[in-house]
């Protein structure tokens, strides 16, 4: 049997998951001094309650998944006699799939005859949500190893993502967004536009100032690069605990495309969000590219 994983930085949750029957690999954070695993040590993610506390002024860490976390994923499934299929956030945005290649070797090592497909989704959060849960419902209609990871090919470069956030702090402590140095103290109105590369990186594409132009110039590379078919693909906001603005941005792209849309809203995952911070909000679309 072919068992699907998926990991929390790629925003799928446990409702997610049971949803289709797929495996969660879950990326910590720590917060207040204590290590929390997503949808191991909680259900359901209180993402009101958990960017409260960053908007007083905590700002979690995460950290890598070493080789027995992977080893502990993994094992379970290569001992019932079962292949893997993973897709997973940006390699370029964690040292954890180092980790995760040592670990797969040994553990193929120990069970021949088990195969292990790894899938680089160079996205994450709503990104690779959008592009897993497409993967997911082939996967659930049958579909091979071979056939999902030609989808993947297919779906994964034209999924767009923008975003921004309210607080630059969070951007400036993770150090994973590049062009961001340029972005000096905490700029009053400034808000970065960040999208996802081809390379899975985080790119600093603009500094616009104010939430409404910032909004404005989001929802205007969505106008430039959606697909012709987007419709027949799911759109994706995301938010740090932001209903207002997702509500806004919903609104506008009723208004221009139509109330066929299909519009999905969640949660910026915790992990991620130690990053991004509260206030947070980005979309993601079938686009002609990145």
């Amino acid at each position: 049997m072919l068992r699907f994983f998926a990991d929390t930085d790629c925003d799928v949750t446990l409702e997610i998951a049971k949803k289709y029957g797929c495996d969660l690999v879950s990326f910590p954070y720590e917060m207040k001094g204590e290590l929390v695993y997503p949808y191991v040590d909680f259900e359901e993610f209180n993402d009101k309650e958990y960017y409260s506390i960053l908007r007083g002024g905590y700002i979690p860490s995460t950290s890598a998944l070493n080789e027995y976390d992977w080893t502990k994923a993994f094992e379970p499934a290569f001992a019932a006699g079962d292949d893997i299929i993973y897709f997973h956030y940006s390699r370029n945005l964690s040292a954890s799939f180092n980790m995760m290649d040592k670990a797969v070797a040994d553990l193929l090592a120990k069970y021949p005859g088990r195969k292990f497909y790894g899938y680089d989704t160079k996205s994450m959060t709503i990104g690779a949500l959008a592009m897993i849960i497409e993967l997911l419902e082939l996967w659930k209609a049958g579909k091979s190893a071979e056939e999902l990871l030609a989808a993947a090919d297919e779906i994964c470069p034209k999924y767009a993502t923008y975003f921004f956030s309210d607080d630059l702090k969070f951007f400036r402590k993770s150090g994973r967004v590049s062009n961001f140095s340029g972005i000096l103290g905490n700029l009053v109105g400034i808000k970065p536009i960040i999208y996802m590369s081809e390379q899975g990186t985080m790119e600093n594409i603009g500094k616009i100032r104010g939430t409404k132009n910032a909004i404005n110039t989001i929802l205007n590379h969505f106008d430039e690069l959606k697909a012709p078919d987007f419709k027949n693909h799911k759109i994706v906001i995301g938010h740090g605990d932001s209903p207002e603005l997702v509500e806004k941005m919903a609104a506008t792209l009723k208004e221009k495309y139509g109330d066929d849309l299909d519009i999905m809203v969640c949660p910026v995952n915790p992990t991620a969000g130690a990053h991004c911070g509260p206030d947070t909000i980005g979309i993601t679309f079938y686009a002609i590219h990145r």
